[in-house]
């Protein structure tokens, strides 16, 4: 392992840790209601994102190009993050069972795009001679 990797797994690892006080701090001092400018986009800015993931990912994979395994793991990471805040900020009934609906087919796409980032095959790197 060279320095370099090592110093900035370290400071992952440091992040992790002075991550912890700051969620409590988050906790403690916001609110629990907000009003939000420009909601529309902040959730369609999310599914731009989820779909130019998606399509890189198709075109660089069917390319057998090696970075469709970062774009897949970006994607899925993606994935994971609308369907948290579709359930987080539903209200009840109607709407928390749509954003549960949403949630599982983004949950799909996650696994589908993980399983895509860590699968041996096409996606693997060509050596050159």
């Amino acid at each position: 392992m060279t320095a370099r990797k090592k110093w900035t797994l370290i400071g992952l690892a440091a992040a992790a840790v002075l991550l912890v006080p700051w969620m409590a701090v988050l906790a403690m001092t916001l609110p629990g209601r907000t009003t939000v400018e420009h909601w529309p986009l902040a959730w369609i800015g999310l599914d731009v994102l989820m779909a130019a993931g998606c399509a890189t990912t198709a075109l660089l994979g069917l390319r057998a190009d090696p970075r469709a395994r970062l774009t897949a793991s970006a994607t899925a990471s993606t994935a994971v993050l609308d369907a948290w805040f579709d359930i987080t900020t539903a209200g009840t009934g109607t709407a928390l069972l749509q954003a549960a609906g949403c949630a599982v087919a983004e949950g799909a796409l996650a696994g589908a795009c993980v399983y895509l980032a860590v699968a041996k095959g096409r996606c693997r790197a060509r050596v050159s001679r």
